[in-house]
């Protein structure tokens, strides 16, 4: 984190960035490995239900292991399943608190559910470990976490 956070610009912190998932997205053994890639598979050919299943699987499997959460998040959050997909956040967060990902998705997520003053919260503390984070834009004046009486 120390890395991304003195990069000096966003292509230089892409690049700590991908070195992240690379270690988020290293599961404990190669039974949650396979659940993982599977799921992620099915989440990118919209195979929402399908990817959610191998994701339950994987959770049961692997309880401690926050990516899991975080993963199975991503796809409730599409599916705007925002509920859903908060608790499986609080869980990957509550297991790993740094998670960055986690944190903004968190972020998106809240506002989703129009919790904004949250979702504020939330972005400002993704942004303190990674201020390189495209979500940035939604806290810019007319952004839809801009501070109060700055909103479009």
């Amino acid at each position: 984190m120390a890395e991304v956070q003195a990069a000096p610009d966003e292509g230089a912190a892409r690049v700590v960035t991908n070195r992240m998932w690379e270690l988020w997205t290293d599961a404990p053994d190669e039974i949650a490995q396979e659940m993982l890639n599977h799921g992620m598979a099915q989440r990118g050919s919209y195979d929402f239900l399908g990817a959610i299943a191998v994701l339950d699987r994987l959770v049961a499997y692997c309880p401690d292991y926050a990516e899991g959460y975080n993963q199975r998040a991503f796809v409730q959050f599409i599916r705007q399943d925002y509920p859903s997909a908060l608790v499986d956040l609080d869980r990957a967060l509550e297991l790993s608190p740094n998670h960055i990902a986690a944190r903004a998705g968190r972020a998106l997520t809240l506002l989703g559910l129009g919790r904004k003053d949250e979702a504020r919260t939330d972005l400002k503390q993704a942004l303190a470990l990674n201020p390189w984070l495209s979500e940035r834009s939604l806290l810019a004046d007319g952004g839809p976490l801009a501070p109060e009486g700055e909103e479009l």
